[in-house]
């Protein structure tokens, strides 16, 4: 069986995947943050790119017979002009050079490409590719309410709202700094809200049409640390919040474009209180949660699906 490989090399997990409509597996291992760090610089994440995509390779190829039939890769952040990362560099560079030695065709992708695929397909809604829909790309650099429309075997994304300022992601990962959580801490902040009562209400965010702000629930998360407010309430209190304004977003957006289904991807879409509320309110469709973080999934699936097209 003839399967596609493909690489992902976000600014904070080096993925590699292999995809055939029989056979998917993927290797993935997040980069390493200093305690108490916000983030890395990029020269820092490409050169954990390189080091750990060996490594990564061996693991999901060492064993495997497989036929490769076409290379892909994360090539930028988003399908924009002008959207690029240096970290992606890496993943595509290697793409590159193994599509060549094999002498097969190079697939490039937006990383946000292969998010919503890898979404799509681990929902069991690949048909969701052919058709419109509208996404969430929730994840540690991006909160964008897309329009998607499909693009010969892939997506193209139009982003129609979403935060205007800090990301889902980075208010996750910051409150998990201050409360001392391991960078990032979108797993353990989602354990330690399970805990609380909810003695704190959501906080008000103020929404502009299909636009909203997170800073201001940044300084209330430092204003309620301050207060010795206990660990486990203010995690709660940032994810209520958080599934709160989207599910208030997403439904106003629903009324607008009425039968378009919803799409849930990105690394904050595992979130337990974000996919209740979500799911049970505005009937979204969401990636499984492994497949919700950064990975090379959905790039492999992006991959696949064009070789068929052009070569199958």
């Amino acid at each position: 069986m003839k399967a596609a490989l493909a690489f992902d090399t976000s600014n904070y997990t080096t993925s590699i995947a292999c995809f055939s409509p029989t056979v998917h597996a993927q290797a993935r291992k997040l980069l390493e943050v200093p305690a108490g760090a916000l983030g890395l610089r990029q020269q820092d994440a490409l050169f954990q790119h390189v080091r750990q995509l060996p490594e990564l390779a061996e693991e999901l190829l060492g064993t495997r017979q497989l036929e490769l039939c076409a290379v892909g890769a994360s090539v930028a952040p988003r399908e924009a002009e002008g959207s690029y990362m240096p970290c992606f560099l890496a993943g595509a560079g290697q793409g590159r050079v193994t599509a060549k030695a094999l002498n097969v065709p190079f697939f490039p992708w937006s990383h946000q490409q292969g998010h919503l695929a890898a979404a799509a397909w681990s929902a069991g809604r690949t048909e969701l590719l052919d058709r419109p829909f509208l996404a969430w790309h929730l994840s540690g650099g991006t909160t964008e309410l897309l329009k998607a429309e499909p693009l010969g075997r892939a997506v193209t994304a139009e982003v129609i709202g979403g935060t205007t300022d800090i990301s889902a992601g980075q208010l996750i990962d910051r409150t998990g700094v201050l409360l001392e959580l391991d960078f990032p801490a979108g797993k353990a902040l989602d354990a330690l809200s399970r805990e609380a009562a909810g003695k704190q209400s959501p906080f008000a965010v103020k929404t502009d049409g299909r636009h909203f702000s997170l800073s201001g629930m940044e300084n209330k998360v430092k204003a309620l640390v301050e207060a010795g407010e206990e660990p486990k309430e203010i995690a709660r209190f940032v994810l209520d919040t958080l599934a709160g304004v989207l599910q208030r977003v997403t439904t106003d957006v629903q009324n607008e474009y009425p039968g378009l289904p919803v799409l849930c991807s990105g690394g904050v879409a595992s979130n337990t209180r974000v996919r209740y509320v979500l799911t049970e309110f505005c009937q979204a469709v969401f990636s499984a949660p492994e497949y919700a973080a950064d990975n090379a999934m959905g790039a492999a699936i992006l991959t696949y699906r064009e070789w068929e097209a052009q070569y199958g």
